[in-house]
This record gives structure tokens, sequence and C-alpha cells, in this order.
């Protein structure tokens, strides 16, 4: 597998599902900064979900909503085998969760702290330690980090406009975590 960070900006991208799961997706692609969602649910939603989701459309997605997404996420239909081979058919990228042959990617365990996005992922063998060394990564990367990457952003930035080379600004970063602490 390949690691990459993708941006859900650009273009729809669909959670079919229901439950507690779909939920938990449904968060992942707003944290995310996903702007165009659109929900659909097999069957009638729950309320949760609903209220959660604000619109749901009732059945799976069609051949050109999956054809026009950037990504679907699949939680526990029974008909994601289907779901799946639509969205290869176009191109589009799918994750079924806890199916891992009908995953063209994984969603790792993310810590999140502003910008700074740590990912854990285990390819899908054990999302229970990779649940745990988030936890881990969440106690040792507290909240803090987001002012400690703006910082270090603005520094970079500043550093790249007096024109010095990428080996140059990698030392100054390096200093400047060391000079604080953060490391």
């Amino acid at each position: 597998m390949l690691p990459i960070m993708l941006d859900l900006t650009h273009g729809p991208v669909l959670l079919y599902g229901d439950g507690p799961a779909a939920l938990r997706r449904l968060d992942l692609l707003r944290a995310a900064g996903a702007g165009d969602i659109r929900v659909f649910s097999p069957e009638d939603p729950s309320s949760e979900f609903k209220a959660a989701a604000g619109h749901v459309t009732p059945g799976a997605p069609s051949e050109e909503e999956i054809a026009s997404a950037i990504a679907i996420f699949v939680v526990d239909t029974p008909d994601a085998g289907d779901i799946a081979k639509a969205a290869r058919r176009h191109k589009t990228l799918v994750n079924v969760e806890d199916n891992i042959p009908n995953c063209d990617f994984f969603t790792p365990s993310i810590v999140r702290r502003g910008d700074l996005v740590i990912a854990i992922s285990t390819n899908g063998k054990s999302p229970g330690l990779a649940r745990r060394l988030r936890q881990t990564m969440e106690r040792d990367y507290g909240p803090e980090w987001a002012d400690r990457l703006e910082q270090l952003g603005e520094a970079r930035a500043g550093w790249r406009a007096e024109g010095l080379e990428m080996s140059a600004v990698t030392a100054l970063t390096n200093q400047m975590i060391e000079r604080e602490g953060w490391l």
C-alpha cells in the first residue's frame, strides 16, 4: 500500500450505509474537509444517522453518481460487492469497511491536530493495533501540536521567501524544534 493524503474538496464523496460505523465514516469525512458528502442508505436509516447526515437518499447511489465521485465509502451493506464493482468500472476509489477484497484503499487510524495528521495503518491486518497506537499518539501529540505546526509553517514560509535552499530550511526547522524542546 502507498500512504497518500487525498484531497476531498474537489468533488463529491459518497457514503453508503447506516448505523454507528457509517456515523464514524461521516465524522471522518467531515474532519478531512470533504465539501460535498452525499449520503445514501440501503434501507430506512436510523434517526441518529438521519440527524447527523442532514439528508439521506434512500437506496444505493446510481452509476452516474458513482462515476462523478472522488471516492465512495461503503459500510455494512448487502450489495457492497456490486457497489465496489461499479466504482471500479468508473475508476472511482472505493472503501468497503472490513472487506479488504472490495477496497482500493484503507482508512488509517488518525490523530488530527489542526493540519498535523498522523496516520497509522496495519494494512487491514489489525485495526485493534492501529487503534491502540492512535491512542498512544493522541497522548504523546496533544492539541498544542496544532499551534506548533502553525509556528513552523510561518517560519518555513519566511525562510523560503528569503530564498533559502531546502537543506537550510530543514536545518532551521530542526533547530527550532530542538530550541523549543518539542521532541
